[in-house]
């Protein structure tokens, strides 16, 4: 029995996912929320609120405001000079490369750590405000803003040199080897997906694509399941990178071993 979802369909879901703008901001987002709630936890000890030193509320207005203020500003020319690259991009890049320009790693974490870090600061600005916390809470969440201040000012200095370079033809020529050199390791080492290779020409009842595209991505193991389950003899005849249409056969289906060969 196959697994719900194999390793390789993981990793081609999360490889999706990491393709969309918003989700590493939306995850950030969650865990500044949480890690606001959690400075409440050193309320709970006694012997914490009689050891740690004093943090005035007041002061922590002070700087979660000018967080606030600022985070807001850098969010939105963050994702300005994003468009303004990837719209440069879509002139010099191929469609098929566009992708991997939207993928960038430093952008969307640059992206995620000042729209986690305003939502942080508004979060726990409106907790101090109405007194959630007490003086176990208010040291430790003004630890937790200088640490997430030191994080913002770090990745803001390494978002600049890098987007500096996003779109730039050299920098999409060095995504597309690296993404060609990983599918073409994926290749060496896996031909056939972990299939048995073909040796006689497919036969059987043809299945025909739907659209007309390139093949991303072959389950195997639920394809095992469902010939196992049907008992039938499947035949795949269009690999990942394929170009396929209504006209071109993908797979072959037959009823018998003799049939597919």
């Amino acid at each position: 029995m196959a697994a719900l979802i194999s390793g390789d369909r993981l990793r081609f879901v999360l490889g999706r996912l990491r393709e969309r703008l918003w989700l590493k901001p939306f995850v950030v987002c969650l865990l500044s929320i949480a890690c606001v709630f959690a400075a409440k936890i050193a309320d709970s000890n006694a012997l914490l609120i009689q050891v740690l030193p004093s943090v005035t509320a007041q002061s922590l207005d002070t700087l979660l405001s000018i967080m606030a203020s600022s985070m807001l500003v850098i969010a939105t020319f963050s994702v300005t000079s994003m468009v303004s690259a990837y719209s440069s991009a879509a002139n010099t890049a191929t469609p098929r490369s566009f992708t991997l320009i939207i993928a960038d790693d430093a952008s969307q974490n640059a992206l995620s750590t000042f729209v986690g870090a305003f939502i942080f600061s508004i979060v726990a600005l409106t907790a101090v405000k109405n007194g959630y916390f007490e003086k176990a809470g208010l040291l430790l969440l003004f630890c937790l803003t200088a640490v997430v201040f030191s994080i913002v000012i770090i990745t803001f200095v390494r978002w600049v040199d890098s987007i500096a370079r996003l779109g730039r033809m050299g920098s999409t020529i060095n995504k597309v080897e690296e993404a060609t050199a990983k599918a073409l390791k994926r290749r060496r080492d896996a031909p056939t997906l972990q299939g048995i290779r073909m040796r006689s020409p497919a036969r059987g009842q043809p299945v025909f694509a739907v659209n007309t595209g390139y093949v991303q991505h072959i389950d195997m193991a639920m394809l095992q399941k469902w010939a196992e389950e049907a008992q039938v003899r499947l035949v795949v005849t269009a690999l990942p990178g394929t170009l396929v249409g209504p006209g071109r056969p993908v797979a072959y289906v037959s009823s018998s071993p003799d049939d597919a060969a």
